[in-house]
């Protein structure tokens, strides 16, 4: 049963991508948050999908702590399931993303309409200085930005080194940093086709504080990667 029911999730998700591409190909005259908010309706619908279909539902934890002004997003990354789950429950965002992603035909169409921070993660400096640069300019223009500070998808009961330009972006910005923590690899896992029935738990720590902050970069780095190995505990260990 559950590879009939992620079977039809996976034709109607790739039928409502081809969809939702050709709406942000018509609607990227407009302003940002016009795109965001009719080209985002697709994460809302895929996680209608999973729920009615699948059985995968969610629940927030900590929404309180979302601040009302832009802030950095630190999400773990375990799941394609964040990436719909994040525009379900935070405003409009951008995200800092592997830039191949926007060479995907139909899907990479609807990313690059939503102004995200496209690098070359081999490029080791200049991605670092675009990620500051760019994500300082999203900031101000009233987005919150998005980074997975593991850099790619992690199993479950795993937990990768933390890149520094998340920490960094958010010293330079004197922005809060918002950390997520959350167990959706147990029902999307890393790189699978099959989604199993469950309750994702997503928790929202208390935003981190970085204006006038004199903590260094890498403590402040490690202070987010603390809270969201101790989260990851607690959530996997429920």
């Amino acid at each position: 049963m559950t590879i009939i029911r992620s079977s039809l999730f996976l034709l109607l998700h790739i039928t409502s991508v081809m969809v939702f591409s050709i709406v942000a190909i018509l609607v990227w005259p407009l302003p940002f948050r016009v795109r965001y908010h009719f080209v985002s309706q697709w994460a809302k619908l895929n996680l209608w999908f999973l729920r009615v279909i699948c059985g995968v539902s969610y629940r927030v934890i900590g929404q309180e702590n979302i601040p009302d002004t832009p802030c950095l997003i630190m999400c773990k990354h375990q799941s394609a399931w964040e990436t719909l789950a994040l525009q379900a429950v935070f405003p409009p965002q951008v995200w800092v993303l592997k830039r191949e992603l926007l060479w995907l035909p139909f899907f990479g169409w609807g990313l690059a309409s939503l102004n995200p921070i496209a690098i070359d993660r081999g490029s080791g400096r200049k991605a670092l200085n675009q990620v500051i640069q760019q994500g300082k300019k999203r900031l101000q223009s009233g987005a919150w930005v998005v980074i997975f500070p593991e850099g790619t998808r992690m199993p479950m009961g795993e937990m990768g080194k933390f890149g520094i330009s998340g920490a960094m972006l958010a010293k330079e910005a004197a922005c809060p940093i918002v950390p997520v923590a959350h167990n959706a690899g147990e029902v999307w896992p890393k790189h699978s086709f099959l989604k199993y029935a469950g309750q994702i738990e997503l928790v929202i720590g208390p935003a981190i504080a970085t204006e006038n902050n004199m903590v260094k970069t890498a403590t402040l780095n490690q202070q987010v990667y603390n809270w969201m190995a101790e989260q990851m505990e607690q959530i996997e260990g429920r």
